[in-house]
């Protein structure tokens, strides 16, 4: 891959973890003090509930684990399609799987915003696993990229602060300090949605994809060549 679709691509793996952000903020302060794409969190909280004999704290945390599992599922496969087509900022593969992201976050909009941004029992729990499956199908397209994530961070937290006392430069330093900071970005804008205006909340969880989407399409070697006007025309 050459030099300017790696920044691209960097650079959209980072707007995804936006989206990240955004997503685990409103699972753990909306949906039952769990979360969508830290998996090993939620596997901590259903022993945490085992422990302090809390039955509703189980059932969401396991709910949580269960739809990010469908999601890496239903993803992994998809994401791996198509390999004699990797040209331009990533496979297309990859960009199908963040379309199926987009559709289901949409069915969570559609049900948060039925909920009038207080979802409760049933709902809740509903709304619990779309964005874990969510997460799972992003976590799987951008597993397709290489050694990089936009849903589990502590290795690329680990990676960075190793390597800055060890003086060595890790691989994507760039990005790994993109995706730190739009992990704590994306958390802040669902924050204060939750707190200030809950039916805009949405915005900030579907804008990142769909504008990841439009610009990984922009990139494709095929999309150019078939959609673009030749000079000689």
């Amino acid at each position: 891959m050459i030099r300017s679709h790696v920044s691209i691509r960097d650079s959209l793996v980072v707007v995804l973890t936006l989206t990240t952000g955004a997503v685990d903020v409103t699972s753990f302060l909306a949906l039952g003090n769990v979360f969508s794409s830290v998996v090993t969190g939620d596997l901590v909280l259903l022993g945490a509930a085992a422990g302090t004999g809390r039955p509703e704290l189980a059932v969401h945390s396991g709910v949580a684990l269960a739809g990010y599992l469908v999601g890496v599922l239903a993803g992994a496969p998809l994401a791996a399609r198509w390999h004699h087509r990797d040209t331009g900022t990533w496979p297309p593969s990859v960009t199908i799987t963040l379309a199926v992201e987009l559709v289901i976050l949409v069915a969570f909009s559609v049900g948060w915003e039925l909920a009038g941004g207080h979802p409760s029992g049933a709902g809740q729990l509903a709304l619990v696993a779309v964005l874990a499956a969510a997460m799972g199908l992003q976590a799987a397209a951008v597993r397709r990229l290489g050694q990089m994530s936009t849903t589990y961070l502590t290795s690329t937290l680990t990676a960075l602060v190793a390597g800055l006392v060890t003086g060595s430069k890790p691989d994507g330093m760039a990005r790994s300090l993109g995706v730190l900071a739009a992990l704590i970005i994306g958390a802040t804008g669902a924050s204060v949605l939750l707190e200030e205006a809950r039916a805009w909340l949405p915005l900030v969880i579907l804008v990142p994809v769909g504008l990841v989407i439009v610009a990984s399409v922009a990139g494709f070697e095929w999309v150019r060549e078939h959609l673009t006007p030749s000079r000689g025309r």
